[in-house]
């Protein structure tokens, strides 16, 4: 038989493609224009073919990792086939399903850690534990009762993470400024000599104490408690980050905030000895 123009007659994409519609359930979100959110027409092809495999199989080809392998599992298709669980009542195969899905989640977050394990940082720290948290509430309200939020995931699932990642990095921010400053002299730019001299010579850093972890949490909190701008720069400075650099290339602290060398250097001095006047009252009580 002749191929009609426009039609999808001998189209195997398009055959996959109606085949995915009848066994896939659509999205019910809808975008501000009143459109339902629809997925990739390759994604619905691809759970349909991944719903006929054994659950044991499926397993197997979720838990590959490289992209670029022919057998790798978007996530989109994941995120479908855990709220899908739902209906069959099976935990072990959700249990499976999600603890593959949430690595995935965690991969795509920023370590707070340093690349040499040495140091971490406490915002990176916060907003992956908003993240996290997040996704995971969502999914576990989906259990119950359909959550449209998560259609997003099964349309653009990098896209929805990016966006749960800007979310907690905003709110990071906003708790940041709730901090109030240590005093100083507005016209000097110094500390007062009282500050200066409780906070004696002691680097609140040394590796000695910061091996301790009650001293760690006492130190966190020290530093939630500075500036927001103290704050950024203790935080790339346990990074690695330096504060200038005669390299053009080496991104460094003064770049990124765009101070000059000396602020940055005053900034990190008023922070030490903040640090070092709260370590010391903490242990005076």
């Amino acid at each position: 038989m002749k191929k009609l123009e426009g039609s999808d007659e001998a189209d195997p994409e398009a055959d996959a493609s109606r085949a995915a519609k009848a066994v896939v359930a659509p999205l019910r979100k809808r975008r501000l224009s009143g459109e339902l959110y629809v997925r990739d027409r390759r994604v619905e092809a691809l759970i349909a073919e991944l719903a006929a495999l054994p659950r044991d199989e499926l397993i197997g080809r979720a838990a590959i990792t490289k992209r670029s392998d022919p057998g790798y599992v978007p996530s989109e298709c994941l995120v479908h086939f855990i709220r899908a669980s739902r209906h069959d009542n099976n935990e072990a195969w959700f249990e499976r399903l999600y603890r593959i899905l949430i690595e995935r989640v965690l991969r795509s977050l920023p370590k707070s850690e340093s690349s040499d394990g040495k140091t971490e940082s406490l915002t990176r720290s916060v907003v992956r534990d908003k993240v996290f948290s997040r996704f995971v509430e969502m999914l576990s309200a989906d259990r119950a009762s359909y959550v449209d939020k998560l259609d997003y995931f099964e349309v653009r699932f990098d896209g929805a993470v990016a966006s749960l990642r800007r979310d907690a990095q905003e709110q990071a921010w906003r708790d940041e400024n709730r901090s109030q400053p240590l005093e100083y002299d507005e016209e000097s730019g110094e500390l007062s000599a009282e500050v200066e001299t409780a906070a004696g010579a002691d680097d609140p850093f040394d590796t000695s104490n910061v091996d301790d972890p009650f001293y760690r949490l006492r130190l966190d909190a020290a530093i939630d408690a500075l500036p927001p701008e103290q704050i950024r720069i203790i935080h790339m400075l346990r990074q690695g980050f330096p504060i200038d650099s005669k390299e053009p290339d080496v991104m460094t602290i003064a770049k990124a905030l765009g101070r000059s060398e000396k602020t940055i250097r005053t900034y990190r001095d008023k922070a030490f000895a903040a640090l070092r006047v709260a370590l010391a009252d903490e242990e005076a009580r």
